[in-house]
């Protein structure tokens, strides 16, 4: 990575209302209408992305390469919630982030996440790569894999 303007201590906060789009009965991960942990890691990604993105030279940008959540209590669908995410570390290419997330009232999530700065074309060559091997291979889809 060649932004030093990436520092630990950066800090980044957001708030989301929890719609109906955002409950897990919706997303399909349970069949209650409260916040789905799926919708808090988006969350996070978001924020964290929001914070670090701009900074990075062009033509690089970063992707999520792990999630640690611990949803800790739910929150209502017409509940708002709010996060406030860190940066605690910068090595080499990957940039490590603390989240908490809470709603009006109490502290719902924390999650560690870790984002890696890569080049674009780089990347999407590989990308490119992937879906011309899938598609020549779409016949004989390896019993490995599904």
């Amino acid at each position: 990575m060649r932004s030093s303007s990436i520092e630990p201590g950066m800090v980044a906060e957001a708030i989301q209302e929890v719609t109906c789009e955002l409950t897990a009965l919706q997303i399909g991960s349970g069949d209650l209408q409260v916040y789905a942990t799926p919708a808090m890691a988006a969350l996070v990604e978001k924020t964290c992305t929001s914070m670090v993105d701009p900074l990075l030279p062009k033509g690089q940008t970063s992707v999520g390469t792990e999630l640690h959540i611990r949803h800790l209590a739910p929150t209502p669908m017409g509940g708002m919630v709010r996060i406030r995410a860190e940066v605690v570390d910068v090595r080499d290419n990957l940039i490590t982030f603390n989240a908490r997330i809470w709603d009006e009232v109490e502290l719902v999530g924390e999650v560690e996440h870790q984002r890696a700065v890569i080049g674009v074309e780089r990347f999407m060559r590989r990308v490119d790569a992937k879906s011309i091997k899938r598609n020549e291979s779409s016949r004989d889809i390896h019993p490995k894999y599904f």
